[in-house]
């Protein structure tokens, strides 16, 4: 019926795997009430969340969570196994990985494994909260200071290695749309990129929507895992 108000859209659920009973009541708290989430199951190891997934699978049911939160260490599984069968088993779930600052190379494992989002434990509850609501508008979260860790361990790792230096040429991504992925690579946000290209909000979305399209990807998490591949960074 016309004048009628939209309804406001239903809340991710949200699933926590976290080992350590402190930091997991602590997420549950700070979860509790965020606008936008509703914090539905809270596990200490990887199985017993990785077999709620496969039940649901097996028995054709739409996936359990939409959003996944989880510790990059774990006693069973780390963060990076547990991406990549969430990933195989239902491609749209979200799995955001919280990760200590130094554990670069399992973060870009994570990367490449079609993590959605990427948070350190060293964030502030405020930070965390304002990256997690990210997540709501599909864009993935990834700390500053870690994006740069992880780009200088790609830098070196490939120093010696042959490879393109650039995308392929095929791709016919614009030097302004280059420029936009490269923002996402060091982690900036929608609004951060717009603001050193001087261009709206829904410039950056648009540039975004044609490299998602161009590289076959659907996430920043996938466009990012590209440009690093292919060394853009």
């Amino acid at each position: 019926m016309s004048g009628m108000p939209a309804s406001a859209p239903a809340p991710l659920r949200l699933a926590t795997v976290e080992d350590d009973p402190r930091y997991r009541n602590g997420l549950a708290m700070l979860l509790r009430g965020l606008p936008g989430f509703t914090h539905a199951a809270s596990f200490g190891a990887a199985e017993p969340l990785l077999a709620a997934v496969r039940k649901a699978r097996e028995l054709g049911m739409p996936m359990p969570w939409d959003v996944v939160l989880t510790d990059m260490g774990l006693p069973d599984a780390d963060g990076v196994a547990l991406t990549t069968e969430v990933k195989r088993l239902f491609p749209k779930m979200r799995v955001v990985v919280l990760t200590v600052f130094d554990e670069p190379a399992r973060v870009l494992a994570a990367i490449c494994a079609g993590a959605d989002g990427y948070l350190l434990k060293s964030s502030g509850s405020e930070e965390l909260i304002e990256q997690l609501e990210a997540v709501v508008r599909h864009n993935a979260p990834l700390s500053s200071a870690l994006a740069n860790t992880v780009l200088r361990l790609v830098r070196e790792s490939q120093v010696d290695r042959p490879g393109p230096a650039n995308l392929p040429r095929d791709l016919g991504l614009t030097q302004r749309q280059l420029t936009v992925l490269r923002g996402l690579v060091e982690g900036l946000s929608y609004r951060e990129i717009g603001e050193r290209m001087e261009i709206s909000l829904d410039t950056v979305r648009s540039h975004i929507r044609q490299i998602y399209a161009a590289l076959q990807v659907h996430s920043v998490a996938e466009a990012v895992s590209y440009a690093l591949r292919h060394r853009l960074a």
